[in-house]
């Protein structure tokens, strides 16, 4: 089905659904270097204004990828539920962002309807929505998630505390990790990104953060970010594994490009639960995207980039997950170019995933050749703040010395935390009260108050 639009004298027409949608994202370079973008402003404000009419049931009609040829429309077209989507289905895409808007929508009704909303459904109205309509929806629509702590509750912010070293040190990272943990970081969990995928360097890492866990009952959840199949791997031989972590993207190619597919992750969950490590919970993936992904395993089909990056929501959905995050800047400026284009993505991913129902967190980054900087990093970290995101990044001094990009800092978190109010996971905030690390209003007591805890763990870590 085509669809037109006149403005002035001059009618543009748009071949099908996937043209359109892609005609009205806002510029990106990465649609750009995929020759999908709008040609100039007019045809993108033209698009939009097709775009808005729309009737949300044609996204079940008309597939942007062939639902016989990728089995991520299948599961999108196959777990779509009628009876949720029946609220809102005489509603055009432009009402939708109405109804989104309006004061009487309350996390309730966002909560009856997000089995009947499709990634198409919800990618079509971010594309209507300026960003301060991205952040008012999203602060609506809470998704708490438990494991050994509890996520995402309304008012609160955790941290994925990711203490990287660049050649698996265990004591350079346990050092990072203690850092991080007397900043009050770590809630989200202490997730690693392994300088190597060898199973026995990976078991190592599992079983110190582990061992430091039990020994100061620490309320969180680890994680050491390899392969689905090295995770497999370590939990059949009796690793402590907590979270399972994969990389997804939009498409059954994409996916088959991280050499996973949506079998393989369900034996990953399945795996992960039978070792019923939760204590409060049973969310244990830990899922990974970014707006690019799909474009540069040349798996996109055509797809813009924001609307492939929404079809991984629904890919994550289906697994119930304790987190998900885009990792917003880190593919690099040919998908996402400079500090503007990075923030309205964050913002998109993080509305998009919240409409789906999905834990989203958000890795506020950048790499060192984007046209970005730190005041574009604070900027992200504090619109999201607003926005209500589950979780950020705590990274010692902002820069990743193993992946070499550059996020945010245990101090970052502090600040937004401070400005805006924003607690810790409870479970978390009370250990860290009972450690003498924090007072009862969550701030950081004097250097001398953690002395115990510092001493204790300088001792388990074998330094002076």
């Amino acid at each position: 089905m085509s669809y037109t639009e006149t403005i002035g004298s001059r009618t543009y027409r748009f071949a099908d659904l996937k043209t359109l949608l892609a005609k009205a994202s806002p510029q990106r370079s990465g649609d750009q270097l995929a020759g999908v973008s709008a040609a100039s402003e007019e045809e993108r404000v033209a698009a939009k204004m097709a775009l808005a009419q729309v009737p949300l049931r044609t996204f079940l009609n008309e597939a942007l990828i062939p639902y016989e040829s990728d089995e991520v429309t299948r599961l999108v077209i196959d777990d779509h539920s009628p009876q949720a989507f029946a609220e809102i289905s005489h509603l055009t895409v432009g009402d939708f962002r109405n109804w989104l808007l309006s004061s009487t929508t309350d996390a309730d009704a966002l909560t009856r309807i997000t089995a009947g909303l499709t990634p198409e459904m919800v990618a079509a109205v971010s594309k209507l929505m300026r960003n301060q309509d991205l952040i008012a929806a999203a602060r609506k629509r809470p998704v708490i998630t438990r494991f050994r702590n509890t996520v995402g509750l309304p008012g609160h912010m955790s941290v994925r505390l990711q203490p990287n070293h660049p050649t698996d040190d265990v004591k350079g990272i346990a050092a990072s990790m203690l850092d991080g943990l007397m900043y009050g970081c770590g809630d989200a969990m202490i997730g690693i990104n392994p300088a190597s995928d060898n199973l026995a360097a990976i078991t190592k890492l599992l079983l110190m953060v582990d061992d430091f866990r039990q020994r100061y009952q620490v309320p969180t959840q680890s994680c050491v970010l390899t392969h689905v199949t090295n995770t497999i791997a370590a939990i059949e031989k009796g690793a402590p594994v907590d979270l399972v972590f994969q990389s997804i993207a939009g498409t059954e190619k994409a996916n088959s490009g991280f050499g996973i597919s949506l079998a393989l992750l369900q034996e990953a969950y399945e795996a992960g639960l039978s070792l019923k490590r939760g204590t409060v919970g049973n969310n244990l993936m830990y899922f990974e995207t970014g707006q690019g992904s799909a474009l540069s395993a040349d798996a996109h089909f055509g797809v813009d980039q924001q609307t492939c990056e929404v079809r991984a929501y629904a890919v994550a959905r289906k697994f119930n997950p304790f987190l998900v995050n885009t990792v917003v800047g880190f593919i690099g400026p040919e998908y996402l170019y400079d500090g503007k284009q990075i923030t309205r993505a964050g913002l998109e991913d993080h509305f998009c995933g919240k409409m789906l129902g999905v834990p989203m967190g958000c890795d506020i980054c950048y790499t060192n050749h984007a046209e970005a900087d730190q005041d574009d990093m604070d900027n992200l970290l504090t619109l999201l703040g607003v926005a209500g995101i589950n979780f950020i990044m705590g990274i010692p001094g902002a820069d990743d010395v193993m992946l070499n990009y550059q996020s945010t800092s245990f101090h970052d978190a502090l600040y937004v935390r401070d400005v805006l109010g924003l607690r810790r996971a409870p479970e978390f905030e009370a250990w860290l009260e009972s450690m003498q690390i924090t007072d009862t209003r969550g701030a950081l007591l004097s250097a001398s108050t953690q002395q115990p805890l510092l001493e204790g763990a300088r001792d388990w870590m074998g330094i002076a």
